[in-house]
């Protein structure tokens, strides 16, 4: 039998009004250290921004040495208007690890919070896994700078709303400028309404 893998998979982006939700799958053989690669790795909410970027940028460096495998799939604010978040979290993280482990006799899969894997893999759902178990923290840091990065591109191509700070979440700053402004295309609009009709009404 060949290596058996441990599979990390976590979610950034459920709360945001703005932008997509981002699902970080990570996949290493079972017998790999992941706390003694990543020095200070944590829950990338527990992680100021510069750090989560080195963490990324190691992790793209065994990524290249073929050590680790990872995989963030979005799933659209469009999509999550149409199906609900709920939803698009279990599609985007159905996609991460059928990409990863193909074939579920070859691992096992540490998912945190709510999220469940396709039926027939081995899976173990640890609430506030992002705080306790590696693969997942390594998960979190991918997804987390990968959206944080999509959602300062999308400040270019949208600069009223400023995502370039907040990265779509509901700060006073970005509910100012929806009132004022309004939604653009990448805005979640069913968690808008109660912001545009309030803004309506006044």
């Amino acid at each position: 039998m060949g290596a058996r893998y441990i599979l990390g998979v976590d979610e950034a982006g459920r709360g945001p009004l703005a932008g997509p939700l981002a699902l970080g799958v990570i996949s290493v053989q079972e017998d790999f250290d992941i706390k003694a690669a990543f020095p200070g790795l944590n829950d990338s909410k527990q992680v100021l921004p510069e750090k989560r970027e080195e963490l990324f940028s190691i992790l793209k460096e065994y990524e290249a040495k073929n050590v680790i495998r990872y995989s963030v799939n979005f799933a659209s604010h469009r999509f999550i208007d149409s199906r609900g978040i709920t939803p698009a979290a279990k599609f985007a993280a159905a996609r991460g690890i059928r990409t990863l482990l193909p074939d579920p006799e070859e691992g096992k899969i540490f998912l945190d919070g709510l999220l469940k894997a396709p039926r027939g893999y081995e899976q173990e759902t640890i609430i506030h896994g992002d705080a306790l178990v590696p693969a997942i923290m390594l998960a979190s840091i991918a997804a987390k700078v990968t959206r944080d990065r999509f959602m300062v591109r999308m400040a270019k191509r949208y600069p009223a709303y400023g995502f370039e700070q907040h990265k779509g979440y509901g700060t006073p700053e970005h509910i100012e400028k929806l009132r004022t402004y309004g939604s653009c295309p990448v805005h979640r609009l069913s968690f808008l309404s109660n912001i545009l009709s309030a803004s309506i009404s006044v």
